[in-house]
């Protein structure tokens, strides 16, 4: 629907969902293996939560005015994590589909409200750990594994795909290629460690340079995710390069991704904190215009995210 003329590309604020996984297993009961939401399309009350999930953030959007940005449940449904849960490829093909599906049948509810356009986005997540990759692919390797989910959701309902979470530039490099390759717009969002670096690192002045240099700038826009701001603010880069950064779906929590992974309990910190990071990170760096939420949020830090910069913006 918006394939070739992203809304989000404007200077107007879009919301996005928050953290669909955390929200899933700490808020509403369900066990995701290996953290993918994929296999609750599988499953009538895993659907049913799916589409309340997606619901709550573009009714959120409706009541603002604003556009909003829907994630597929697709973060882990590529070949590697699909295969440690017993989804062979035709399996993964059908569950991509089926979750995109699912999106498009939000959509059509909200086709009425023509100021909160509703764009379908195919998450990518990496192929290694999120926090830590123990092996690092090259350019091509992680372009011919990530091509396989990005052409099933290219064939889909999908406005583009989003890769989420990547901790190494040539990854992003790769999928970038995968994507142009496919004929969909790609998004790319790295994160970070508690020093504003992503884990191999890397500052994301240098990993944008990098995959914008070797890709002639494929992706439409890049993101930060899955960090708390206080770790990213002061790294975010100014200048052309961070003129690319249009993203930022924040941690509620402030703690480093290993003390995250250790933990037992949800920190779903505190959405007022949390707009208030926001607010002075859109003050330094207005082109940031696209807002959300990672590990630990939900739609009540969309909705006070919302009610903060929208407001300010005049844009309600």
């Amino acid at each position: 629907m918006y394939r070739t003329a992203l809304p989000q590309l404007s200077d107007e604020v879009f919301l996005t969902d928050s953290g669909l996984e955390t929200d899933l297993i700490f808020n509403r009961g369900f066990d995701l293996p290996e953290f993918a939401a994929f296999v609750l399309v599988d499953d009538a009350r895993g659907t049913a939560a799916l589409e309340a999930y997606f619901r709550r953030h573009a009714d959120i959007a409706v009541q603002h005015g604003c556009g909003v940005i829907l994630e597929a449940p697709t973060w882990r449904a590529s070949r590697d994590w699909g295969s440690r849960i017993g989804y062979p490829p035709a399996e993964l093909r059908r569950v991509n589909q089926a979750a995109v599906g699912l999106l498009s049948r939000v959509r059509e509810d909200y086709r009425d409200a023509a100021s909160s356009p509703v764009v379908i986005s195919g998450c990518i997540g990496p192929r290694a750990d999120a926090y830590g990759p123990a092996e690092r692919m090259g350019e091509d390797e992680a372009e011919d594994y990530h091509q396989e989910q990005i052409e099933v959701l290219a064939a889909t309902d999908a406005d583009l795909v989003h890769a989420m979470t990547l901790t190494y530039a040539a990854e992003a490099i790769g999928i970038a290629r995968a994507a142009a390759g496919a004929g969909i717009p790609a998004a790319i969002s790295f994160t970070t460690e508690t020093d504003g670096r992503l884990p191999d690192g890397t500052s994301l002045a240098d990993a944008v340079a990098a995959v914008d240099a070797a890709t002639g700038g494929a992706p439409v826009y890049y993101g930060v995710n899955c960090a708390h701001p206080s770790h990213f603010a002061s790294a975010l880069p100014g200048g052309a390069i961070g003129a690319r950064i249009h993203g930022v779906r924040a941690n509620a929590s402030r703690m480093s991704h290993a003390e995250l992974d250790e933990s037992p309990t949800l920190d779903d910190g505190d959405p007022v904190e949390l707009v208030g990071d926001y607010m002075r990170l859109r003050a330094q760096h207005p082109q940031i215009s696209i807002l959300g939420g990672c590990c630990g949020t939900d739609a009540r830090h969309v909705q006070a995210i919302a009610d903060a910069v929208l407001a300010s913006t005049g844009a309600r």
